[in-house]
């Protein structure tokens, strides 16, 4: 029997099992998928202090600090640049809103200065004319999204951790001394479990713990240029949509966010709204003008399950011992490693280095028909 089962393997749930491993705990990983192929591998990547919630900023900052420091407990850099980003605003409205909002950040702790239009394009040549304020933060940057399911698989065997991938969970049971997940290959038991179930959170909840936790879906499309000569170099980001543009260093230009796409996560098939890619693409070329003669070569789509209030689920699951859940926060790309390795602090019985979020408070008494949509795009308060 494990110590601690793991339902789950992007981002929040590897990470709670690598650390939960390396502390001595048996630990097993079940993913219905491969590692890191939903919200946490097809992301744009984006590391941006900037558009984090004002609450949630100094653990984006502690986020930031473990992903620039990946080689240490990751085994790789993960693809991390730090290159600093400028998010802009084009009207009066959206400057107000724009400062307003980086005020808020900067009295949690980020690093932000607000600049005008000519420092902005100081800092990023690339811009065009038409942004009215700027904001700007040295630490934005990225990583490689697309490789952390194959830097992660590596990580978890080396701590003895035995994944599973492609191993669907019809049931969770609780049994004497623990719970047990059933699967086409058989039963898996552990002492505690930990639901990391990304936009299935909702309803692995509700099937095996009857407990009714919304999630929003928010159905992220991103796209990828042709290689390009050097066109830009920081991250660029829009106030309003949080779309974000960033140039890898093989020339392509990652465009990610702004408005969605559409999609079921419970009865699947997923679609590019058109009109939606349009706008994106016409929002990014407005920003930066070169991208009007860059060539679209592929578009994705990579969906994100956020609680109401956009903030996460850490914690015990009540009625539950030791069954914990861990998901539910927008953008959690960031700050993911950070909050799996607060939830594995929690469940050793350290005082976790910051406090986590209960989970209580988004439980519902019954299903909400606002739980799940898709919206056009908002920015984080």
């Amino acid at each position: 029997m494990h110590d601690t089962l793991v339902v789950g393997g992007g981002v929040m749930g590897c990470a709670v099992a690598l650390h939960l491993a390396r502390a001595g705990q048996r630990v097993v990983l079940l993913e219905k998928g491969g590692l890191c192929m939903q919200a946490s591998g097809v992301n744009a990547g984006t590391l941006a202090i900037q558009i984090k919630r004002a609450a949630l900023i100094p653990y984006a900052l502690r986020g930031w600090e473990m992903w620039s420091d990946a080689r240490q407990w990751l085994g790789s850099d993960a693809g991390f640049h730090q290159v600093g980003g400028v998010t802009l605003a084009f009207t009066q409205e959206e400057a107000e809103m724009l400062a307003e909002r980086m005020e808020a950040r900067r009295r949690n702790g980020a690093p932000i200065e607000m600049v005008g239009s000519n420092r902005a394009r100081e800092l990023e040549p690339g811009l065009s004319d038409k942004p009215v304020l700027a904001s700007w933060c040295a630490l934005d940057g990225y990583a490689s999204s697309n490789e952390l399911g194959m830097l992660f698989r590596a990580a978890l065997a080396n701590a003895d951790v035995e994944v599973r991938e492609f191993a669907s969970v019809d049931a969770i049971d609780r049994l004497s001394g623990g719970y047990t997940a059933r699967t086409l290959a058989g039963p898996v038991s552990a002492s505690r479990v930990v639901l990391a179930g990304g936009m299935w959170l909702e309803a692995l909840l509700k099937r095996d713990f009857g407990i009714h936790i919304p999630l929003i879906c928010r159905v992220n499309q991103v796209s990828v240029t042709e290689r390009m000569p050097p066109i830009m170099r920081r991250v660029v980001g829009v106030a309003t949509g949080q779309l974000t543009l960033k140039q890898s260093q093989n020339g392509t230009v990652i465009i990610g966010g702004g408005w969605q796409g559409k999609g079921d996560p419970e009865r699947g098939g997923y679609e590019v709204i058109p009109e939606n890619l349009i706008g994106n693409l016409r929002l990014a070329s407005y920003a930066v003008p070169a991208l009007r003669k860059a060539r679209v070569v592929r578009t994705w789509l990579g969906l994100e399950g956020n609680t109401e209030d956009a903030m996460p689920i850490v914690g015990e699951l009540p009625g539950a011992p030791n069954a914990f859940v861990i998901g539910g926060v927008r953008g959690g790309f960031t700050i993911g490693p950070f909050m799996g390795m607060l939830l594995a602090q929690h469940i050793l019985g350290q005082q976790p280095e910051m406090p986590i979020f209960d989970p209580t408070r988004a439980i519902v008494p019954s299903p909400s028909a606002a739980g799940k949509t898709t919206r056009r795009p908002d920015s984080a308060s």
